[in-house]
């Protein structure tokens, strides 16, 4: 499958400012953002290892443990549009300060809960303050920087957020050797703290108040997803993160029971992935640096993951199924391409509401994430090598098919993208 992106238009926007400084977002702050932004993703990943231990402790069935991951997907998609016009009204760090205390609190009650039913609650409300960090660190950015400084900045936080999922299953099951489940949670807590610590100590507020917003407006959510350019890359942003999460969700057993891989060499070939996100983090802010047209990455990235997931399927299909690591390798590299440069097409088009676009962002990638994660167990079982490829292809295809159909409405109805001129 091919995707073609036409010539990007070169209309001025307001100010005819590009804003593309090299030293837009400082290398610190930078950092200490994509720190804040990864603790969603190492939360929903880091205790997958300690599962049968919490059902044996807390007495409960498989299916309730279940709903700790699910109820945390859920809070942080719901979380994210809450806290985006917030921090539009009120500021980046104040709304960043509150939402982490309130994250530290509910980690607590995550680590002490007595219950399954507590767990779940509290998982629920430590998800809903957590969102914060990824919404707000994405405005954050995009405050400091667009065009192309906004690209290299968002694809180098992409890559640090997007590596989290993979190696994050690995740690946690190294933790889970020496740690009882409880331990491995209150890691967390320990960690949000830290960032409640760092927030306080090197963020500094990237929205003056005179360019905030006059009033709480939740209205503004609207208004970003009523914007088809925004739409078009939010979209294949969240269907390719929905491609690389059907295979965080089912490597696991099909790496163990299909390939036969000890723990020890799953982990490993987690991480393999993660040096290949790595590596197209560190590609997409070269390209944007050479001022390689974003958009022009993601057409040519596409085909690659598409390809990549069909040999998956091929390979699983095959007699030689180990073969599947390759082009899982690849997927993860092309998806990573696609992910920070889409992130970074839409949120120049959220300008005017920055806060509102990083958070349906959010919504964007976490939402058909977990509608995607339970796919493999329907479908065929979580545990099929087949079925997992199937939902990394489809997703894959889907992506390519939104941001084809996208850039051929922006093509009949060009919008502004003076910043990537």
């Amino acid at each position: 499958m091919t995707t073609t992106a036409p010539a990007p238009a070169a209309i001025p926007d307001d100010t005819g400012d590009t804003g593309d400084s090299e030293e837009a977002v400082p290398l610190r702050l930078l950092v200490t953002l994509a720190f804040i932004a990864a603790f969603s993703p190492l939360a929903v990943d880091l205790y997958l290892a300690s599962f049968p231990e919490i059902r044996r402790d807390l007495a409960t069935s498989p299916g309730l443990v279940q709903l700790t991951l699910t109820a945390y997907l859920v809070g942080v998609s719901v979380g994210q549009p809450v806290w985006g016009p917030l921090s539009d009204r009120y500021g980046r760090r104040s709304t960043l300060l509150v939402s982490n205390a309130i994250t530290v609190v509910s980690s607590v009650a995550v680590v002490l809960a007595p219950t399954i039913g507590v767990l779940i609650g509290a998982r629920l409300v430590q998800a809903l303050s957590a969102a914060s960090g990824m919404v707000i660190a994405r405005a954050m950015v995009a405050d400091l920087a667009k065009g192309y400084a906004g690209v290299r900045a968002l694809a180098l936080m992409m890559t640090t957020v997007g590596a989290v999922p993979v190696v994050a299953p690995a740690a946690g099951g190294a933790l889970a050797a020496f740690l009882p489940w409880r331990g491995v949670l209150a890691v967390l807590a320990v960690v949000v703290a830290v960032q409640l610590v760092v927030t306080v100590v090197v963020v500094r507020e990237t929205l003056p108040p005179e360019q905030r917003s006059p009033r709480l407006d939740y209205g503004d959510l609207a208004r970003v997803v009523a914007r088809p350019a925004y739409v078009t890359y939010a979209l294949t942003l969240g269907l390719c993160v929905g491609s690389v999460m059907s295979y965080v969700a089912s490597a696991s057993f099909v790496y163990q029971d299909v390939l036969g891989f000890t723990p020890l060499v799953f982990g490993i070939a987690f991480a393999v992935n993660a040096l290949g996100m790595t590596s197209a983090g560190f590609l997409s802010a070269r390209l944007a640096r050479r001022r390689h047209h974003p958009a022009r990455t993601v057409a040519r990235a596409l085909p690659g993951a598409v390809l990549c997931c069909l040999l998956v399927v091929a390979a699983a299909l095959s007699p030689w199924p180990l073969l599947m690591v390759v082009p899982v390798f690849g997927n993860a590299f092309f998806s990573n391409l696609v992910m920070g440069n889409c992130m970074g097409l839409a949120m120049e088009q959220a300008r005017g509401l920055t806060g509102a676009g990083s958070a349906m962002l959010g919504l964007f990638m976490f939402g058909i994430s977990a509608l995607v994660t339970p796919m493999a167990g329907l479908i065929g079982g979580v545990g099929s090598a087949v079925t997992m490829g199937l939902v990394m292809t489809s997703m894959s295809m889907l992506a390519s098919l939104s941001f084809a159909l996208g850039r051929a409405w922006i093509a009949r109805h060009p919008v502004s993208e003076a910043a990537f001129a």
